[in-house]
């Protein structure tokens, strides 16, 4: 077995987003499928590793992990001299990154999971989809676009010219919204498009994707 371990999903966003940091850094782990349709993550072998019974769980030999933020700053830090370097040593780069990082945290995700449960997750499981949210979400999701338009027109990535976790938290949930309607906020704005065609380009986020085949 691997020291490395992700307990989780592959269709949880934040499950994806343990599973891009690993494959940017070339680690290998093993993936332990929690079956959330069946409440495994509720369950008391799961929540030994994560109380709040929320995918993912991460361990690194002795050591235990759960928020999916916090696991890919862990990974990014334990690991940073193999594969993509995701984080800088400089601080303030380091500063930049931690804001964009808190943005997409903050202010994207909140708008665009929103979008996703209503519009997606909803009718599959028999719920009917809240359009006041939905419209709602939209109008703040494109607000948000505007401001990364702005941003991305000033540098290539959105902590610089380099490509790190404020971009890779982004991709989970920029999947989801790609096969959506709404995937019109995206390219509508022709930076945020060329960020969003670069970022999910990248073969690391196409290892993940794969797993949502089998």
């Amino acid at each position: 077995m691997a020291p490395l371990a992700v307990h989780g999903s592959p269709f949880s966003t934040a499950t994806m987003r343990v599973l891009a940091t690993l494959y940017e850094k070339g680690l290998e782990f093993d993936f332990v499928p929690v079956d959330m349709s069946k409440g495994e993550h509720k369950q008391e072998a799961f929540l030994s590793l994560n109380p709040f019974g929320q995918v993912p769980a991460f361990k690194d030999g002795d050591l235990t992990l759960f928020e999916s933020r916090a696991i890919t700053i862990y990974i990014s830090h334990e690991h940073a001299e193999e594969g993509t370097p995701l984080i800088f040593r400089d601080s303030k780069k380091m500063a930049i990154l931690s804001v964009w990082k808190e943005v997409e945290s903050c202010q994207f995700d909140p708008a665009a999971s929103k979008i996703i449960w209503e519009t997606l997750f909803k009718p599959r499981f028999g719920m009917t989809t809240d359009e006041k949210v939905v419209q709602e979400s939209e109008a703040k999701l494109a607000q948000i676009l505007d401001v990364y338009e702005a941003r991305l027109s000033q540098s290539t990535y959105l902590a610089g010219e380099s490509f790190t976790l404020a971009d890779l938290h982004h991709l989970p949930t920029i999947h989801y919204l790609m096969g959506t309607p709404f995937k019109k906020l995206f390219d509508s704005r022709p930076v945020v498009s060329a960020w969003v065609r670069c970022i999910t380009d990248r073969p690391a986020w196409a290892k993940v994707t794969d797993m949502l085949k089998h």
